[in-house]
């Protein structure tokens, strides 16, 4: 073959590139029970559909003569890929090779994985382990100067956030713009006790003065799904490639589709007996919210995201005769159901995925307003309670509330999209008002109840006396609540509403830039 030389020169240096840092670096990141990039690579792509983009990229040394020496690949892998027989671009960091630094690596191969997957309009999904991006002080000694910071590539990292689903796994330990890059996805995880996540080192935190800690300490799975940075921690690489390829089931391609319906094999008219009984009478007794939505949606469908934080929120996505959804519901085994600051920052994201990828969205409502008390106050609970409005009112996708139980103040609101005809129905259980008649009946009658000479027994009468207005009924007759209905309905009343409303769907890109 004429060009068998150079063919051979290719295989050589594709074959050096599989070598990746060397085989006693390979064999360390075995060690620490990691998997090496291309390892990963191979377990979360369909088999066979990985095609490499800039493979034989790296740093290379030669002889006088021009003879290749020795090769040290790039640190950063890409190229498109199948997943679950979808197209998407699937990147990731190379720790065998300086520690997935970003001054080992070749910049324009990273950038170029999120111009492809913008401009492609792909899903992307990230396999971060080591610096990610992050910079180093050798490149002062390297390039002869230093240089004032910029994000190479960051503006398609954050268009990519408005075109396709984006998916951040941190397997190792990510730092700087890595962690930055792990949080500007749609949906991240982290490798309980294998990975970490940190806005420097603990070599930093050190030196400025700021004490002595462990990695562990600074960026550990249970301090970011804890404090909103991270949506989910899990026990394996290997869960954390099924939770990315089950999220983006949920998702479409891009905006420019609808998300993929599914015959899930759930009989849309089934009625749970367990709903019948679910809420107890006592309005200070709580249930279990995730079971009720459980067996509302199809069985085995709930996904939920964000478990361990903004923890009086439940929310994820999940699938109603096969339609993909997104659903939440207040936790009455948290603070009541109240919302907090930390339950309204998660929400709000929750509103824009569902809104960006036209994903109907239903609220299981059982909501007494806003977490009150000094906490909440310095929470700054408020303001965040008032984007979730916001985000409700310029979300673009159809939404509907069934109220299990409570509907009170601000957030009690929520129960429909402002400005829109937002499907509601209620169980017999629905309890609502500005304020709870427990508690807001000692602030509304003080006058009466100090100036009586038995003021239990006055208090017991009024009670009586408003128990019987705040039946759902007396609001169903002025058309207050659009349909009261048997708990054991709402699957089938809710299947037949999905299917309604997906046929008002049309793909579109959002009006405003999606935030993280």
């Amino acid at each position: 073959m004429t060009w068998q030389p150079e063919l051979d020169e290719l295989h050589r240096r594709q074959e050096l590139a599989e070598r990746l840092g060397g085989a006693d670096k390979v064999e360390r990141q075995h060690h620490f029970g990691k998997l090496t990039v291309r390892e990963r690579v191979e377990q979360v792509v369909d088999d066979g559909s990985f095609w490499e983009l800039g493979k034989t990229a790296g740093v290379a040394e030669y002889d006088d003569a021009g003879n290749l020496l020795a090769f040290t690949p790039s640190n950063f892998v890409f190229g498109l890929a199948e997943l679950d027989g979808r197209p998407a671009v699937v990147s990731g960091d190379d720790f065998t090779v300086r520690g997935g630094s970003n001054d080992a690596s070749i910049s324009a191969k990273r950038e170029a994985s999120e111009a492809i997957a913008a401009e492609m309009r792909l899903p992307h999904v990230r396999l971060l382990d080591g610096l990610s991006g992050g910079g180093s002080v050798k490149t002062i000694e390297q390039s002869g100067r230093t240089y004032i910071p910029v994000l190479p590539g960051w503006h398609t990292v954050v268009d990519h956030l408005s075109i396709a689903p984006s998916v951040s796994l941190v397997l190792g330990s990510v730092a700087g713009f890595g962690a930055a890059r792990a949080t500007a996805s749609h949906y991240s995880v982290m490798v309980r006790d294998t990975s970490q996540m940190m806005i420097a080192g603990p070599a930093l935190v050190e030196q400025a003065g700021l004490g002595k800690v462990a990695k562990e300490e600074l960026g550990h799975a249970d301090i970011h799904t804890t404090n909103g940075a991270i949506d989910d921690a899990v026990a394996s690489e290997a869960e954390a490639f099924e939770r990315a390829t089950h999220f983006l089931s949920y998702l479409p391609t891009s905006v420019d589709e609808l998300p993929p319906v599914e015959d899930w094999g759930d009989d849309p008219g089934r009625r749970d007996p367990m709903l019948a009984d679910l809420v107890p009478r006592n309005p200070r007794q709580s249930y279990d919210m995730r079971a009720l939505m459980s067996a509302v949606v199809d069985e085995g469908s709930f996904f939920e995201i964000g478990r361990d934080w903004g923890t009086s929120v439940i929310g994820g996505l999940a699938r109603l005769d096969g339609v993909p959804v997104a659903v939440y519901g207040e936790n009455p085994m948290m603070y009541g159901g109240g919302w907090t600051a930390d339950a309204c920052r998660k929400l709000t994201r929750l509103i824009d995925l569902a809104s960006l990828f036209k994903l109907p969205m239903v609220h299981f409502e059982d909501c007494p307003g806003f977490l009150i008390g000094k906490q909440s106050e310095q929470d700054a609970t408020i303001r965040y309670g008032t984007e979730v409005l916001v985000a409700l009112r310029e979300a673009q996708m159809p939404y509907c509330t069934v109220v299990i139980r409570k509907a009170f103040g601000v957030a009690g609101a929520a129960n429909r999209k402002p400005g829109a005809e937002s499907m509601r129905m209620a169980w017999p259980s629905g309890d609502w008002g500005s304020l709870p008649l427990e508690g807001g009946l000692e602030v509304a009658y003080k006058a009466e109840l100090e100036a009586s000479d038995a003021p239990e027994q006055l208090k017991q009468e009024i009670t009586e006396r408003l128990n019987r207005l705040r039946s759902p009924h007396r609001s169903a007759e002025f058309y207050e609540i659009e349909q009261i209905i048997d708990p054991l309905d709402t699957r089938p009343m809710l299947c037949d509403w999905v299917r309604l409303v997906h046929r008002t769907l049309r793909p579109s890109s959002p009006s405003w830039g999606y935030r993280p």
